[in-house]
């Protein structure tokens, strides 16, 4: 499989990702949506099939990381080559951009019936509950470790063995909806920088009606978190493992 063909389909897998994550916030958020009001477990539950839905799509192909933390994670855990680094990371978030695009385009009149910049924000990137950066950042990092520690617990021989490898997108659904139900409260766990950084320029770029600032003070925190968080859980599964 040639390095173009991977990158494609991680653009295409995280479009896919971003285009039913994002909207799913935008659906239980944006003013005159049916699903307004649709609350936490709504959105948690989304973003764990919009994380499906885009491993489905990629795997066969890039194995579908989706997330610059995954593939840097899995590049310092050996099982990656460090040379489809940068292109990976650069096919994600431009799949991210494209899909936080998309998203305001469909919902684009429930943009402009609402008139919370915060929530309008809210659509397309993280913003924490309680403004604490250093607690933001732990936050961020350790919800990130778990979630590359326990992908790389997936391929492990004992777990293939038992078909959890072999089931593939479903138990990756499952963490993505723990981790969301469990550790999303502080900082709506981003956990993924193509995630955050690339709908949060959409937001910036967008001519969005009524909007804020993007959270650019903020920003750092759901990309260095996350990727803090994937190198450690690669140096703590080598260890372990």
């Amino acid at each position: 499989m040639g390095l173009f063909t991977k990158c494609l389909f991680e653009l295409i897998g995280t479009f896919v990702l971003i285009l039913l994550g994002d909207g799913v916030v935008a659906c239980t958020t944006l003013k005159k949506s049916k699903g307004l009001g649709g609350g936490w477990a709504v959105i948690t539950l989304g973003w764990g099939f919009a994380v499906m839905c885009g491993v489905f799509i990629a795997g066969p192909y890039s194995g579908a990381h989706l997330n610059p933390a995954v593939t840097l994670g899995l590049a310092a855990a050996g099982q990656f080559l460090w040379s489809e680094v940068l292109p990976y990371i650069a096919a994600q978030m431009i799949g991210g951009f494209l899909g936080a695009t998309a998203v305001y385009l469909f919902y684009k009149d429930h943009f402009d019936a609402t008139e919370e910049a915060d929530a309008k924000l809210g659509v397309f990137c993280t913003m924490p509950a309680i403004d604490n950066k250093w607690r933001n950042f732990f936050c961020e990092t350790l919800a990130t470790w778990l979630l590359v520690f326990v992908i790389l617990a997936f391929s492990t021989k004992e777990n293939v063995v038992l078909g959890m490898g072999s089931l593939g997108a479903f138990p990756v659904t499952c963490l993505i909806m723990a981790i969301g139900m469990s550790l999303g409260g502080a900082t709506g766990y981003a956990i993924n920088p193509a995630r955050d950084l690339a709908p949060r320029i959409a937001h910036a770029i967008l001519p969005i009606a009524g909007k804020r600032d993007s959270g650019w003070a903020y920003s750092w925190v759901p990309v260095c978190g996350p990727l803090l968080g994937g190198v450690l859980a690669a140096l703590c599964f080598t260890v372990i493992y």
